[in-house]
């Protein structure tokens, strides 16, 4: 994947003129041994393509926090990448201990029933996971000042989500096309709140 992303890049800048800094994003890290070994394959792939290509791409390396050890672990993570993006899916799955894929048999009654006031799965639990996202951001900024910080899936397209990233300092959100003008909404209204 490393390979096929930079060499992307490459044929780019090569056919166009145009460069880009490719964000090669390291999923389901648990452990910082196991991001270290990645990164230094990740790097040895970059700098491979650059070689035998005569050419030179800025990339970045991040890591995907969904798993809630990796919250916990953030401030040495952060030692070794330049950003986080939150993958609240995994990581609401992770930490409720429920399955996305079935949960829909059971959710609608616990909404109902005052359980959950929301669906966690639409709208950031900010009491749990999103306890579990402020600790790794106060963390991975203790690893590494300037931190960018994202998240991604469809929590990046709640409104209520978006206005919880932009008081913890996220840079950015990612969300599936059609919740785009929701959550550039959000992102807008908080920064005029804020």
């Amino acid at each position: 994947q490393t390979r096929a992303i930079m060499e992307a890049a490459v044929q780019m800048k090569s056919e166009s003129g145009v460069g880009c800094e490719p964000e090669i994003l390291i999923p389901f890290v648990s452990v910082l041994e196991e991001l270290v070994i990645l990164k230094d394959r990740i790097e040895k792939v970059c700098r491979e393509t650059c070689e035998r290509n005569r050419v030179e791409i800025p990339y970045k390396v991040g890591v995907m926090i969904e798993i809630p050890r990796a919250a916990f672990i953030s401030e040495d993570l952060a030692k070794h990448v330049t950003f986080f993006s939150f993958g609240t899916n995994d990581l609401t799955q992770m930490t409720l201990g429920l399955s996305r894929d079935d949960s829909g048999s059971f959710l609608p009654t616990y909404i109902e029933k005052g359980i959950f006031k929301e669906d966690p799965f639409v709208s950031l639990d900010e009491q749990g996971v999103g306890e579990l996202v402020k600790i790794s951001c106060e963390r991975g900024r203790k690893g590494r000042d300037a931190l960018k910080l994202g998240i991604c899936g469809e929590h990046g397209g709640d409104a209520a989500t978006v206005e919880f990233c932009h008081r913890l300092g996220f840079n950015y959100v990612s969300c599936s096309p059609f919740r785009v003008p929701v959550a550039r909404l959000a992102a807008a209204q908080a920064t005029l709140r804020n």
